[in-house]
């Protein structure tokens, strides 16, 4: 399999779900500013959308968009439960968890990456909305160590990635959402995201 990621990106989080698999993949890197893959191939090639993460499968099938991609990994692997069994409540929790994240968290960042061209006044509003999905997950999380519970799931991984990019939004995750930020240490002891961030020249998000 082939991942197609850009460093500090969305590509975070399926990674983590191909380590945690155990799964052999390749890590191509995507310029998303010129839509070259490391290779000098045009991305637009491989994803018409021009977005990552994108997973090509040995038999030269194209699966994009993240949610799915966590979801057909952890179904490769059913004995390791990275995500509750297909027909199941707990699956459909999992997945209401993963379009909270995708949609709620992940697309109220845009405001703040320069490529996207809004105005600075717009910020402070997206800001505070962005605020109230963390308090959300923050009082989740003192409940319980995980987003699906007291185990980890590949809903973890995804939460994690876009919580890297809280200091673009100007959000201090340890004063504020102190839970999130234990999520966070726990998260990078794992090795699953440890060769992540290795692969992708990224650091660490807890100091």
């Amino acid at each position: 399999m082939k991942l197609y990621y850009s460093s500090g990106a969305c590509g975070i989080s399926p990674s983590i779900a191909l380590h945690e698999a155990g799964l052999s993949f390749d890590a191509i890197a995507v310029d998303l500013a010129t839509k070259k893959t490391e290779n000098g191939v045009d991305f637009y090639t491989i994803n018409p959308k021009g977005s990552i993460p994108v997973l090509e499968l040995s038999t030269g099938t194209i699966l994009t968009e993240g949610p799915a991609i966590l979801q057909y990994i952890a179904d490769q692997v059913p004995d390791k439960n990275l995500a509750p069994v297909n027909g199941t409540m707990a699956r459909y929790h999992f997945q209401e968890r993963l379009n909270f994240i995708t949609s709620e968290m992940h697309k109220g960042f845009i405001p703040f990456f320069e490529a996207y061209g809004y105005p600075e006044n717009a910020r402070p509003a997206a800001q505070e909305i962005l605020r109230r999905k963390f308090a959300y997950v923050n009082d989740v999380l003192a409940k319980q160590d995980y987003v699906m519970g007291d185990q980890f799931s590949l809903a973890d991984g995804y939460l994690y990635n876009v919580t890297r990019w809280t200091p673009a939004a100007e959000i201090n995750i340890q004063s504020e959402f102190p839970n999130i930020y234990k999520f966070m240490e726990r998260m990078e002891t794992r090795s699953s995201v440890q060769k992540t961030l290795k692969t992708e020249g990224t650091p660490a998000f807890v100091a």
